[in-house]
């Protein structure tokens, strides 16, 4: 492979990569417990401002150009720990908003609207991420161990892709140890009926909240990796129907199927919104980008009337069946003995 497919292999992998975490965190929302989260977004745009803000180092120590609240220069990885636990603790505040009084359409609704009200926040106050312009030149972690950054080398690109790969595993390690355990069980139970579960002792709200707060975390994981990757993050980096790229995958892929939103995460966000990008330039410049949202609208509209389950469904739990303990028999010379005294009391009541 020539230097521009290595390049090119290798800013695929990142994309597709930090997509798989993110729709993980999501399907365990959506998927598992059924809280529809339209404001997924925000965990990324949370998670990618946190990491850019504790690298970047002080606003006025980079000349002023660009304005942004705290400012560090934290060593890797404590941004992107930090940008998880900004995530975790969002998705706490949206719990508290929504959980306790919603359900359903209203719920998805009001995520919606968390979303769409902190884009407009973040993009008209340009003392807290530079505004609609954005961060930009944020600094790459490791970059000074390894004698330079992702535009530069090619070594350390690699180094990336493998930093993103541990993040996949240890996420898919979490999720995992989620779904298949006794919780995952609450959590579907929760899906498929949260008054019934609620009626066996099951906590619905505090449930709820945990996968809010976990997929919360997970998805400013996957934003902190992005931004770092790309150096930048703006208001248009995280738009509304970015969420819905992410619940494309899941639907093509399976949802509550770690292994289908894994392929729904190379096939949508991958070969769908990044592959677009290098066919042959044709028709008006903007004609790609709408032909990247087109193509995401007609695999949501098709999966959804033909194959529901995704590519790869659900798969059925079987538990373990367990047979009930045998009946004690009496040995025959007891039962000869009872029959005798069965017959002595029978003739003596006569």
């Amino acid at each position: 492979m020539s230097g521009g497919d290595l390049y090119l292999a290798t800013t695929m992998l990142v994309y597709v990569g930090t997509a798989m975490i993110a729709c993980w965190g999501l399907d365990l929302q959506i998927g598992e417990t059924n809280v529809l989260n339209f404001g997924f977004i925000l965990f990324e745009a949370i998670g990618a401002y946190v990491a850019a803000i504790l690298t970047l180092g002080p606003s006025t120590s980079n000349g002023g150009f660009q304005q942004y609240i705290l400012g560090a220069q934290l060593p890797f990885p404590i941004p992107w720990i930090a940008a998880m636990a900004a995530g975790a603790f969002l998705g706490f505040l949206m719990g508290l908003l929504t959980l306790r009084r919603l359900r359903g359409d209203y719920e998805a609704v009001v995520m919606l609207v968390l979303a769409l009200v902190a884009f407009y926040a973040v993009s008209a106050d340009n003392s807290l991420f530079n505004g609609s312009v954005g961060l930009s030149l944020i600094p790459a972690p490791l970059a000074g161990a390894l004698n330079g950054g992702p535009a530069t080398s090619m070594l350390y690109r690699w180094v990336f892709v493998g930093l993103v790969a541990v993040g996949c595993v240890l996420s898919f390690f979490v999720v995992h140890r989620i779904t298949s355990s006794p919780l995952g069980r609450s959590l579907r139970a929760i899906r498929e009926n949260d008054a019934v579960a609620q009626s066996l002792g099951k906590d619905v709200i505090k449930l709820r909240m945990l996968v809010l707060v976990i997929g919360g975390a997970l998805g400013a994981l996957a934003g902190a990796m992005l931004a770092d990757w790309i150096a930048a993050w703006s208001p248009g980096s995280w738009t509304y129907p970015e969420t819905f790229t992410l619940f494309a995958a899941i639907i093509v892929g399976g949802r509550a199927n770690a292994a289908g939103v894994a392929l729904g995460s190379i096939i949508v966000p991958g070969l769908v919104m990044e592959g677009v990008l290098f066919l042959p330039t044709f028709g008006p410049a903007y004609l790609t980008a709408a032909l990247q949202w087109m193509l995401v609208g007609v695999l949501i509209i098709g999966f959804m009337w033909f194959r529901p389950q995704g590519l790869i469904p659900e798969r059925r739990r079987r538990f373990p069946t367990v047979e009930a303990p045998a009946l004690p028999t009496a040995a025959p010379q007891e039962v000869l003995a009872l029959a005798e005294v069965k017959s002595d009391l029978s003739g003596t009541s006569s």
